[in-house]
């Protein structure tokens, strides 16, 4: 029993340091985060998500490997409309750049906390119910041809229900208040748009996670590579939200992407008891689905540009 808890316990102690040495050391400051920060940052998540895979395929083998890069693979796709959304909350209500970072690291710690929630619900739903792996592949597949039609937009503060019930509980402050969530003002304690922003960002990553979820489950059931590759990706989505928020807008066929892996993934998950997709065909299909579509963007820029410099 001790043997089984250790490697939870070790990968939970490691999430917690490095979310200690980011806000307490690198943090501690508000400051807007410039772009070579961010991709410092990001190549440091992503180098400690590699060298944990190369763990996985040392202690559990090939296939655990493949299953953990293809989970991770996944994850990291579909966080990128994440960003989307984060970058449509801060601009519609004018984050300043400074206070976005605190934002979104208190969010990922939320969605740390939820994710650990949902998949432990969802592999006890599939370690007894089988047949609700039906049903996840069902719901990917629908989702992903909302995503085709453009049905997965972000909800507004005001239309938010969590939002809107914690105003009910509390007065909020007329403005930020710097980069604090709570103020106290002649005895009242007020929340501050900057929370209300948080639970925003919060709830719309509960969102996402229901369909990311599923998504690393048609992959492998082993909880530990569920948890520990949605993990590793989502801690870097802050950093790739600083790195690529000003790209995304050019890459003009990433939704149709996300909604083809989501597609594949749901249909795998329904052909289970038919034919077991294997890990590296899975990590292949959707490394191609991805590939495309950015050099499709890439094209379709360049397309685009040419196009505006002729008629010039």
């Amino acid at each position: 029993m001790v043997g089984e808890a250790l490697p939870w316990v070790l990968f939970l102690a490691f999430v917690g340091a490095m979310l200690a040495l980011d806000l307490g050391v690198f943090h501690r400051e508000a400051h807007a985060v410039e772009r070579k920060e961010a991709l410092i940052w990001s190549g440091v998540w992503i180098g400690l998500a590699i060298l944990f895979n190369v763990g996985v395929y040392v202690v559990q083998g090939g296939e655990a490997g493949l299953e953990w890069t293809t989970g991770y693979l996944i994850e990291k796709s579909l966080s990128v409309d994440n960003v989307f959304v984060f970058l449509l909350i801060f601009s519609t209500f004018a984050v300043p750049a400074a206070y976005q970072h605190r934002v979104l690291f208190w969010g990922i710690v939320g969605a740390l906390v939820m994710r650990a929630i949902l998949i432990a619900f969802a592999g006890v739903l599939l370690g007894s119910l089988h047949w609700m792996i039906y049903v996840f592949g069902a719901f990917l597949i629908l989702t992903g041809l909302r995503f085709l039609k453009g049905e997965h937009a972000a909800p507004t503060l005001e239309g938010n229900r969590l939002v809107r019930l914690a105003k009910r509980f509390y007065p909020v402050t007329e403005g930020y208040e710097g980069q604090r969530f709570w103020v106290r003002r002649d005895g009242v304690r007020y929340m501050t748009p900057l929370f209300l922003v948080l639970l925003l960002v919060e709830s719309t990553d509960l969102v996402f996670a229901v369909d990311s979820i599923p998504a690393i489950y048609a992959i492998t059931d082993d909880p530990f590579i569920v948890f520990t590759s949605n993990i590793f990706a989502i801690l870097g989505l802050r950093a790739l939200y600083f790195v690529l928020a000003g790209y995304l807008a050019g890459l003009k066929y990433l939704k149709p992407a996300l909604a083809g892996v989501l597609i594949f993934v749901g249909a795998k998950m329904i052909l289970v008891d038919v034919y077991k997709v294997p890990a590296l065909l899975s990590l292949a299909v959707i490394t191609t689905i991805l590939c495309v579509a950015f050099v499709a963007s890439f094209l379709a820029r360049r397309g685009g540009e040419a196009g505006a410099g002729y008629a010039h």
